[in-house]
């Protein structure tokens, strides 16, 4: 199946453009039409800003000192918006710079990952205008990712990614991408669990209906990763611009987004895929408040201080609700041990120990949905309770089930030729 990136269409799109890669499972960037916004209307159009708590959360923080990879298209440094955020990356699609900082893929691939990053942490412009991302003192690292059939095995590019991002600093890890399956490759136990055991949270985005996601998918579904959905302007789920599963985190702004774009410029556009980013801003914001917070806790005070929305609690539409960017850097939030997203460890422990060692399969073709047949299918719910998984069933569970079949009927007939010599000796 094919990796692609969390969707992402201009509003006066009428579809939504995947981002398909060759690989063994499906991870998409947003799809990008771009429509022109000037910059006279950047900053003002930046709604979010005071709707959600961040321009209030600056008093205390704009990010100084935290690092947010962007593992995504590719983030071009040298717009004006971005200018000294991007300290640091790398290239995984084979296709790009050494620094990662060349956007790679189509013309409107190449816009993606330059947008994210610029909701994460732009700079903005002189004279207060441009665009200005969520924690504007946070670093950028750039890691770039190929979709296409000429690209390496994007499952794998992710979990050297994932690795590489935590070596090289990085505090928050930025996945505006999905699967498109509940299930992921066994190379993201590792790669992932290890970001969770150095204190590095992993935001992804829940992805869009509008472009073919109805179902949460990995990196989304695994225990330990704080899920985004998205909501409009009037703080309601966006009906194309997001999906829904019982793995949400919480939930922020999708629609009538604005990103900067590679050799400068400004688009408008919508899906999780922004709204991910913003979520990466504000974790990068409690970081920078809570020196030295694990990972677990800056999550846990993220959820915790989030607007309730839908049913009471958490819910499969908006999560913990809609984040609220100073009340989750300024409120008394009791600590956790526990990452209220799951335990990634615990899974991979249950699900992966009765797992026969993975034999070589054919890819899906392109766009395809069904999980690899070596791969366990992954959590359903954000607590990260634990299932069997159908191979334990079969590998486990039915060979007991005929052992104890035999044993029933060995005993049935012992018990049986009791009752005939006790007939016997009665007639004697």
């Amino acid at each position: 199946m094919n990796v692609r990136t969390a969707t992402l269409a201009a509003v006066s799109a009428t579809s939504a453009i995947l981002l398909l890669s060759g690989a063994s499972a499906p991870i998409a960037p947003a799809a990008v039409v771009p429509s022109v916004v000037h910059t006279d209307y950047i900053r003002s159009g930046e709604y979010w800003l005071d709707q959600y708590g961040i321009r209030s959360a600056w008093s205390t923080t704009e990010g100084k000192g935290i690092t947010i990879a962007v593992i995504d298209t590719g983030v071009d440094g040298t717009v004006s918006d971005l200018a000294g955020a991007v300290t640091g990356g790398i290239d995984y699609s084979g296709q790009g710079a050494s620094n990662g900082e060349k956007p790679v893929g189509d013309a409107n691939e190449r816009n993606h990952g330059t947008m994210v990053a610029s909701l994460a942490a732009g700079r903005g412009t002189s004279g207060g205008a441009g665009l200005i991302g969520v924690a504007p003192q946070a670093n950028i690292l750039s890691i770039s990712i190929g979709f296409g059939a000429a690209a390496t095995n994007s499952d794998d590019q992710i979990a050297e990614a994932v690795t590489w991002a935590v070596d090289h600093g990085a505090n928050v890890i930025n996945m505006s991408l999905t699967r498109n399956t509940l299930a992921w490759p066994e190379s993201w136990d590792k790669a992932f669990l290890y970001a969770m055991q150095h204190n590095v949270v992993i935001v992804a985005a829940a992805g869009n209906r509008g472009s073919g996601t109805d179902e949460v998918g990995a990196p989304a579904t695994m225990p330990g990763v704080l899920t985004v959905a998205g909501v409009d302007r009037n703080e309601k789920a966006s009906v194309d611009a997001s999906a829904q599963g019982i793995t949400i985190g919480v939930s922020a702004p999708s629609e009538q987004l604005i990103g900067a774009v590679p050799g400068g410029g400004y688009v408008q556009w919508e899906g999780t895929s922004g709204a991910t980013p913003l979520v990466a801003g504000v974790v990068a914001l409690v970081m920078a408040s809570h020196p030295g917070i694990t990972g677990a806790n800056a999550i846990n005070r993220v959820v915790a201080t989030a607007t309730d929305r839908g049913a009471k609690g958490v819910d499969p539409i908006y999560g913990f609700g809609l984040i609220n960017a100073a009340a989750a850097v300024r409120n008394t939030v009791p600590s956790v041990k526990a990452n209220p997203m799951g335990d990634l460890a615990a899974w991979i422990h249950l699900n992966r120990r009765a797992e026969p060692t993975a034999t070589p399969t054919t890819p899906p073709t392109s766009g395809s949905t069904a999980a690899p047949s070596h791969v366990a299918a992954g959590p359903t719910n954000p607590l990260g309770i634990l299932y069997p998984t159908p191979t334990q069933l079969r590998n486990v569970g039915l060979p007991l089930a005929l052992i104890l079949a035999f044993a029933l009927a060995a005993i049935a007939m012992i018990v049986v030729a009791l009752r005939q010599v006790g007939r016997l000796r009665r007639r004697d």
